[in-house]
C-alpha cells in the first residue's frame, strides 16, 4: 500500500512540476534543482516504509518522477492542446530540442530545414516551441522593422554568464542582445564605424592587404617552376581576412600572411564557435557547460584572445579611428564610459563576425568561378577592361562597385553560400502577449522562428530556373527569358533593424580580394577536386565553417 501511495505521489509531484515548469518556464539553475532534484525526494519516506531501503527508495522514487514528468511532456507536447499542434513537422523535433542539437553537430542543419520543408511546406515545426517559415510575404513579419526581437537562441549563444540580470544594461551584445531597445543603444554605436567617410578611411587598409597578399603568392609561384604553386586557398583567404580586421579592429597586430598562423589563431576562432552553436539549441544549459572543466575550453580561449587583444589595443591607443576607436567611444560622444565587459563583447563580435563570414564567401566564390571556366573567363575580362593588367591594380573601390558582373558573382556566391544559413531566429517580446505573422499565423509569447536564408535562396518560387545552379547571369539586366528573381528573398546580411551593421566593409573586402585574385593569377582545382567536394567539407555551425579549396596557381603570364 505503501508503494502505491509513493508512486501516486511521485507521480502528481510530476504533473504539478510540469504545470508549474510550462506555466513559468524557468530555467535558471536554482528553479531546475529544485525540479529535478528536491521535489522527487518528497515521497522518500513513504517509498522507504515498504522498500525498506534507502538507497532502493531514492532510485524507485526519482524513477517514478523522471518517466511520469518526461511522458507528461512528451504527450502535451504531441497533444492537440499544444498552441503549435496544428503545424507539420517530424515527431522527434515536436519532442525535443536535442534533436536539432544533435544535427547542429554534425554541421548540416540548413540541409535538413531544407528537406523538411519540401516535404511539410513554408511552415514546419522543427521543435518542441519553434517553427521554421518559408514565406517572403511573413519575411517582414520576422525580421523587418515591425518584426521581433532574435528569439532564446542567443541566450545560448554567450561567452560567459552575465550577472547583470537587466536586459537593457550596456553588456555590448550587439549581436546577441534580446531587447530592441537596447540594440538600437548598441547599433549607434556602431553606426559611426560604418558611415560612408568611415568606410573610405578603411580602403588603404584594404589595399595594404590584398596588395601583400598578391606579392607573397606571386613569390611563391615564381618558386615553385612550371608545374604552379599548389596550396589552401581556404587558408590564405583567411590569413588575408584576420590581418586585415586585426587591422580595421585593433589598429594591427595580426600577420597570418608572414606567419602563416604559427600560433593557431584561426583554429581558435573555428573551435571556439563550435560550442554555442549547439548550446543555442538548449541554452538553459550554456551555465552548467561554461563551469564545466575543458568543456568550454575553446570558448573561454576566444574571449582571452580577444581580452588580450584588447588591452593590448587600449595601452597602445588609436594609430587610426579603427572599429575600436567608435567602440570604446574614443571620441567622448556618450554621456558615460564604455564598460570594458562591453567593449570586449564588441571586440569578440567584430573578430568573428568580420572575418569568418567574409572568408566563406570568398572562398565559396573562388571555388565557384574555378569550376565555372565561362564565368572566370567574363569577370577577368571585365576587371581587365576597367584596369588594364600590368598597369593599374584593382583597387579603386568606387570603380570596383560598379562593376556589373563582379557584383553579380557576389551576389550569386552569397546567395548560395550565405554565412549565416539557419540561425535567423526571431521570437515574441517578453510580456507581448504575442505576435502576428502577416494575418494568419499567431505566435504565442514563448514560440520562436526561424527564417533559413540557405532555405529561402535555394526555393524555386523565388529564384529560378536551376536554383541549386551557380548562375551570376540571374543577376543582370538581362536574364534568362521566364526567370524569377525575387530580391525580396534575398537576405544574406538578414534584415529589418538588426541586418549586417558591417555590410559596406565586408563589400570593400570581397570585391577588392576577388577583382586582384582573378587578375593577377591563374587557378585550377589539385587532386580533382570540385564544388561538391568543398561543399561537403562546408559545416553550419551558426556561421559557416568552410572547406579546404586545394588549388593550383600560376602568375599570370602578361
Amino acid at each position: 500500500m505503501s508503494l502505491n501511495k509513493g508512486i501516486l505521489a511521485s507521480g502528481g509531484l510530476a504533473l504539478l512540476s510540469h504545470l508549474w515548469f510550462n506555466r513559468y518556464e524557468s530555467t535558471d539553475w536554482t528553479s531546475l534543482g529544485i525540479l529535478l532534484g528536491v521535489i522527487p525526494a518528497i515521497p522518500l519516506a513513504i517509498f522507504r516504509e515498504s522498500l525498506n531501503s534507502t538507497l532502493l527508495a531514492i532510485v524507485v522514487a526519482y524513477f517514478t518522477y523522471y518517466s511520469v514528468l518526461l511522458l507528461s511532456i512528451g504527450t502535451y507536447r504531441l497533444s492537440p492542446i499544444h498552441p503549435l499542434w496544428k503545424y507539420p513537422g517530424p515527431v522527434v523535433c515536436r519532442l525535443s530540442k536535442f534533436w536539432l542539437c544533435y544535427l547542429q553537430s554534425r554541421g548540416k542543419l540548413h540541409i535538413y530545414f531544407k528537406q523538411l520543408h519540401d516535404k511539410y511546406g513554408p511552415v514546419v515545426r522543427v521543435g518542441p516551441n519553434e517553427l521554421s517559415i518559408l514565406d517572403v510575404s511573413l519575411l517582414p513579419s520576422i525580421l523587418g522593422a515591425n518584426g521581433m526581437p532574435k528569439g532564446p537562441m542567443w541566450d545560448g549563444r554567450r561567452f560567459s554568464e552575465s550577472k547583470d540580470k537587466d536586459p537593457k544594461a550596456p553588456k555590448g551584445q550587439l549581436i546577441s542582445t534580446r531587447d530592441l531597445e537596447h540594440h538600437r543603444n548598441e547599433r549607434r554605436m556602431w553606426n559611426r564605424a560604418f558611415t560612408t567617410p568611415s568606410v573610405k578611411k578603411y580602403e588603404p587598409i584594404a589595399i595594404r592587404r590584398i596588395s601583400q597578399m598578391v606579392d607573397i603568392l606571386q613569390r611563391k609561384c615564381s618558386g615553385a617552376g612550371k608545374s604552379g604553386l599548389r596550396l589552401n586557398l581556404s587558408q590564405w583567404i583567411s590569413f588575408f581576412a584576420f590581418d586585415f580586421m586585426g587591422d580595421f579592429v585593433f589598429g594591427g597586430g595580426f600577420d597570418l600572411m608572414q606567419d602563416c598562423d604559427k600560433h593557431g589563431i584561426l583554429n581558435l576562432l573555428s573551435d571556439g564557435m563550435y560550442l554555442p552553436s549547439l548550446t543555442q539549441h538548449i541554452p538553459w544549459c550554456l551555465k552548467g557547460v561554461l563551469s564545466m572543466p575543458g568543456v568550454a575550453m575553446s570558448m573561454k580561449s576566444l574571449a582571452q584572445f580577444a581580452h588580450r587583444e584588447t588591452a593590448r589595443r587600449i595601452k597602445e591607443g588609436a594609430v587610426f579611428d579603427d572599429l575600436f576607436y567608435h567602440l570604446n567611444d574614443e571620441a567622448k560622444l556618450e554621456d558615460k564610459p564604455v564598460p570594458l565587459p562591453a567593449v570586449l563583447s564588441n571586440a569578440v563580435t567584430a573578430i568573428i563576425a568580420g572575418s569568418d563570414t567574409t572568408t566563406s564567401t570568398l572562398t565559396a566564390a573562388m571555388c565557384f568561378l574555378i569550376e565555372n571556366r565561362s564565368c572566370f573567363t567574363r569577370l577577368r575580362a571585365e576587371i581587365d577592361a576597367a584596369f588594364p593588367f600590368g598597369q593599374v591594380a584593382p583597387t579603386e573601390a568606387g570603380k570596383l562597385a560598379q562593376l556589373e558582373y563582379l557584383n553579380a558573382v557576389i551576389n550569386e556566391t552569397l546567395r548560395m553560400e550565405p554565412p549565416v544559413r539557419t540561425g535567423l531566429q526571431r521570437a515574441p517580446a517578453p510580456k507581448s502577449g504575442g505576435h502576428m505573422l502577416g494575418s494568419s499565423i499567431f505566435l504565442p509569447e514563448g514560440t520562436a522562428v526561424y527564417a533559413s536564408p540557405y532555405v529561402y535562396h535555394r526555393d524555386p518560387r523565388y529564384f529560378f530556373p536551376d536554383p541549386d545552379r551557380f548562375c551570376p547571369e540571374r543577376w543582370l539586366s538581362k536574364g534568362e527569358p521566364g526567370a524569377v528573381l525575387n530580391t525580396s528573398a534575398y537576405f544574406p546580411w538578414s534584415l529589418g533593424p538588426a541586418n549586417c551593421v558591417g555590410k559596406p566593409v565586408a563589400q570593400l573586402e570581397m570585391r577588392t580580394v576577388l577583382a586582384n585574385l582573378i587578375q593577377a593569377f591563374d587557378f585550377e582545382f589539385a587532386d580533382g577536386y570540385s564544388y561538391k567536394a568543398y561543399d561537403a567539407k562546408s559545416l553550419d555551425y551558426f556561421i559557416t565553417h568552410k572547406g579546404p579549396l586545394p588549388v593550383i596557381m600560376k602568375e599570370r603570364c602578361a
